[in-house]
């Protein structure tokens, strides 16, 4: 079993993300905190803003395997930013980095710029949901 996208016709096709994700009955929801582009000693890996991304989308993913699931189980992805137009004139390489961690998988996302983020140097950080099958 896994997520289905649903992505009605009148909303028109939607470019890397979905427009919701159906969860079978059966699973566990795995809520993820926002995790920013931090290493194991909590300190920013870079100033660059794909690497940022890179680093705060693997740390979702080192939660959610951590609970037993892959990249497909993720329904839900809210991404914030301090800058918008970082990510809109990176977003070939913050793409390259997505489909690095994800593959082809695209939940229902948003992005969010925000005046600020709690650690000094964080550019981005990203909350997710997660489904996973018993």
């Amino acid at each position: 079993m896994s997520l289905i996208p649903i992505n009605p016709e009148a909303l028109g096709a939607p470019r890397g993300y979905s427009n919701g994700m159906l969860a079978p009955p059966g699973g566990r929801l795995l809520a993820v905190a926002g995790q920013v582009a931090w290493d194991g000693e909590q300190k920013i890996v870079s100033d660059a803003f794909p690497a940022q991304f890179s680093q705060a989308l693997a740390n979702v993913l080192a939660v959610v395997h951590e609970a037993g699931g892959e990249a497909e189980h993720l329904a839900q992805l809210t991404i914030f930013v301090t800058d918008h137009r970082e990510y809109a004139t990176t977003v070939k390489e913050v793409g390259a980095e997505y489909r690095r961690l994800m593959g082809r998988h695209f939940p229902a996302m948003a992005l969010v710029e925000v005046k600020a983020l709690l650690e000094e140097g964080a550019k981005v950080e990203i909350q997710a949901l997660a489904w996973l099958p018993q």
